[in-house]
């Protein structure tokens, strides 16, 4: 029998690859699509204002707990009973926070959605390539030697992942409340018919469609989580025996064989929501209402 000497190839050089396709155009847009959330989630919390009009709430500063500042249209909200904000003004025991950082709401929430992301088995995969070039890509060189993988601190803190999951859940039944509640509308503070948190009836305006969008593809990806499905049916072996946990087990496997999908779908759609918000607060759109 013929014998053959067979050696390995060598490691490349970071970004050395013989692929002759665009490999860094999906690192790229998923850099440029996470970078550009990041920036204007953080500009948003930052603000502390405008996050509310009427009874449309930002889903960036939901649960409220409380309230930061106050104006005509807020001074309105309280009188009729019917404000946002779960404690009422900011606390005075806040008053440690420097000097240089807002009085935002928003810095008490963002932190539960945001660590579900950052946590997010897909969303790890993204950003490792996106940002850390760990593997940038298929077939193409690495920046680094040697693989550590998430067995080490501070990666290894992505087992929490479970855990963020159930605030996650807890998220999406304030959110689709803050939905319904969008859908009544009353005379606010100007004198003007708007939806309100109830009094003059029910309707559907076009922030109305917006949180229910909102909730609906929040949905998709919280409830399509690799985690959620693990905990459902991934310790059974026969699912014969569980039927209902199999019929449950299939449902979020169908999300989550969409699941980057829904992770984008609704990571766009929160930073628009938060926007479209925003602009009706701002007095740039005027929210018009469909019936």
């Amino acid at each position: 029998m013929s014998q053959a000497d067979l050696h390995l190839p060598q490691q490349s050089r970071f970004t050395e690859t013989s692929r002759r396709d665009k490999w860094w155009l999906v690192p790229l847009l998923t850099f440029l699509g996470l970078f550009g959330f990041v920036v204007y989630s953080t500009w948003a919390a930052w603000q502390g204002a405008n996050y509310e009009f009427d009874a449309y709430l930002s889903p960036m500063y939901s649960p409220l707990l409380f309230e930061a500042g106050t104006n005509a249209a807020k001074e309105w909200h309280l009188a009729h009973g019917s404000h946002h904000a779960l404690f009422g003004p900011w606390p005075s025991w806040l008053g440690w926070m420097p000097a240089w950082m807002p009085m935002s709401p928003a810095f008490f929430i963002l932190i539960f959605p945001g660590g579900f992301r950052l946590t997010c088995y897909y969303y790890r995969g993204a950003y490792y390539k996106a940002f850390w070039a760990d593997p940038l890509t298929c077939s193409v060189g690495e920046p680094r030697k040697k693989y550590l993988g998430e067995q080490t601190w501070p990666l290894i803190a992505q087992n929490i992942h479970r855990y963020f999951l159930y605030a996650a859940i807890l998220f999406i039944g304030v959110l689709t409340f803050d939905a319904f509640r969008g859908m009544y509308y009353s005379e606010d503070w100007q004198g003007k018919v708007v939806f309100g948190e109830g009094g003059a009836g029910f309707g559907i305006g076009i922030g109305s469609l917006v949180l229910i969008i909102n909730v609906f593809l929040l949905g998709g990806y919280t409830f399509g989580c690799h985690s959620l499905r693990h905990l459902i049916g991934g310790k059974y072996n026969l699912f014969s025996r569980h039927p209902k946990r199999k019929v449950a087990y299939e449902c979020v496997s169908c999300l989550n064989a969409q699941h980057m999908l829904w992770a984008w779908c609704s990571l766009f759609w929160v930073g628009f929501t938060d926007f479209y918000i925003r602009m009706c607060a701002s007095g740039v759109f005027t929210d018009v209402r469909l019936f």
